[in-house]
């Protein structure tokens, strides 16, 4: 029998979604301090609204729905699934005052796709955008990386039992450290050294390249946030193709191969631990991945020769392999040469890399290399099971971190997911099918949504229908939490409309 929610779980949701709001108005300071360190009067006033709108909701919410109470895991998935739907609304705010979306929807879509590190962009004239705005677009995307529910476990929340079931809740189910917040401010710590790093490196290029030193710096920390939290947003609208500079690409090729690694093997390599990077089945399996949708996109443009030089291939072809792998969605060719340049094979190469993502409890999306690990790994102990004596007791076991053996529960879960991912997939190919786009365009699109990659083959643009834009924002959303918390959610209302009392 399914009960009906009680006033109670209500103000527990309410008052711990209000937290995680508070803690996101605090974040309108950074963009307004930039607004005000380059002197940008509109920008400022925008920011200063979105501020105080953010922050008065979330206080008012708060208090309304002041709870002395834990979060049960329910409450836990519901907070984290309505704290991200806040978040696009209320990061969309400076991005409609600034005038650069038609639409409030276009800004919603762009705010979603930056804080579930996506990269789709509606924006206009996004060259003559102000630097707080564009500074914003990209520390959606650092924040979002990290996880919105972290923001509050960092800052906000001290001392809860219940912050491990927001983390959970935002598709993360590994503690690097004992300690769950410990954990959050890790994550925090690994994110702005590699930030420090990262900008630096990307600035001194910049300068080299001829880019004066404050916009060199300021592209730099940029690009950083979009390349480590695999999101895809660029200061400029010809994404990674404006620099024309092969020394960005490698450098942004290498960020975005550490954010696509799981934060516990960034910290057992912090702590000298370097064996687990080879022994670790995530690392094997990507790396195996990594060449075989490679070889199958090379396959598609040696045929076509569309890119003759072995240079050519690595900055036009290898590029967007490892930003669609990755989740990133940096781009070193317009969307339209995809269509011009990638025959079927060379997309389909692309897609299946997009599809598949990184690592677990990292920042890039998709089905994620420790599923398909573990589900060739499960196969692979079923075909034993056949081969082998009826007696003989068969075990499967894999490395990650430690060393596991694979339950059935396990290899169900993962199976669950996977399938949740493609179905989604596909069902965001049907509807950009029934809006007259072809099948593997359609396909292209989709999973660059709901992996939370970037790439686009040209679909997404202002001019694409409204229901096609709400498709996409509900994809970015729910491959980012990875269904768990919008089952919860779903669960939630359901009980809400037909539970019992």
């Amino acid at each position: 029998m399914i009960l009906r929610p009680v006033l109670q779980d209500i103000k527990n949701i309410g008052y711990y979604l209000g937290k995680v709001i508070l803690g996101l108005g605090m974040t309108f300071i950074l963009p307004l301090v930039v607004a005000v360190v380059f002197k940008e009067k509109n920008p400022t006033l925008d920011f200063l609204i979105s501020f105080s709108v953010t922050m008065l909701f979330g206080y008012l919410l708060s208090l309304i729905c002041y709870s002395e109470e834990d979060l049960t895991w329910m409450q836990g998935m519901i907070v984290v699934s309505l704290a991200w739907g806040a978040a696009s609304l209320f990061g969309a705010l400076p991005l409609f005052l600034s005038g650069h979306w038609h639409s409030f929807l276009d800004a919603v879509f762009d705010s979603m796709s930056g804080f579930a590190t996506t990269g789709l962009s509606l924006a206009q004239g996004m060259d003559k955008l102000s630097y707080a705005h564009n500074f914003w677009r990209h520390l959606i995307m650092f924040i979002g990386g990290q996880g919105i529910a972290i923001v509050a476990l960092s800052f906000l929340v001290k001392g809860i039992s219940g912050a491990f079931k927001m983390y959970v809740g935002e598709a993360r189910d590994e503690k690097v450290l004992p300690n769950v917040i410990g954990t959050a401010r890790f994550i925090w710590l690994v994110s702005i050294v590699y930030l420090v790093l990262g900008t630096l490196a990307i600035g001194f290029v910049g300068i080299l390249e001829g880019i004066k030193p404050v916009n060199a710096f300021f592209h730099g920390a940029c690009l950083f946030m979009a390349a480590f939290d695999t999101g895809g947003f660029a200061p400029q609208s010809q994404n990674i193709l404006y620099y024309h500079s092969f020394s960005i690409e490698v450098i942004t090729i290498v960020i975005m191969f550490l954010g696509a690694i799981n934060f516990k093997l960034h910290y057992y390599v912090w702590t000298g631990n370097w064996r687990e990077v080879y022994r670790n089945i995530e690392m094997r399996v990507l790396t195996i991945t990594i060449l075989a949708v490679f070889g199958i996109s090379c396959a598609g443009l040696f045929k076509d020769a569309s890119y003759p030089s072995a240079i050519m291939l690595f900055r036009k072809g290898f590029y967007q392999i490892i930003s669609g792998h990755t989740g990133t969605g940096f781009m070193t060719i317009y969307p339209a040469q995809f269509k011009a340049q990638w025959n079927d094979l060379a997309l389909t190469g692309l897609v299946l890399a997009m599809m598949l993502g990184g690592a677990i409890c990292s920042t890039t999306g998709g089905i994620k290399i420790l599923r398909v690990g573990i589900i060739f790994k499960a196969l692979w102990q079923d075909i034993k099971r056949i081969i082998v004596p009826e007696r003989a007791v068969i075990m499967q076991k894999v490395h990650h971190i430690k060393d596991l053996f694979l339950e059935d529960k396990q290899v169900r879960s993962v199976f669950l997911i996977t399938v949740s991912y493609l179905a989604l997939y596909f069902l965001g190919s049907l509807i950009a099918m029934f809006y007259g786009y072809g099948f593997l365009e359609s396909l292209f699109e989709s999973a660059s949504a709901a992996a939370n990659v970037g790439l686009s083959c040209g679909i997404t643009s202002v001019d694409m229908p409204a229901g096609l834009k709400i498709t996409y924002i509900l994809q970015m959303w729910a491959g980012r939490l990875e269904f768990m918390s919008i089952f919860a959610l779903l669960g939630f209302i359901w009980a809400a409309l037909k539970g019992k009392s």
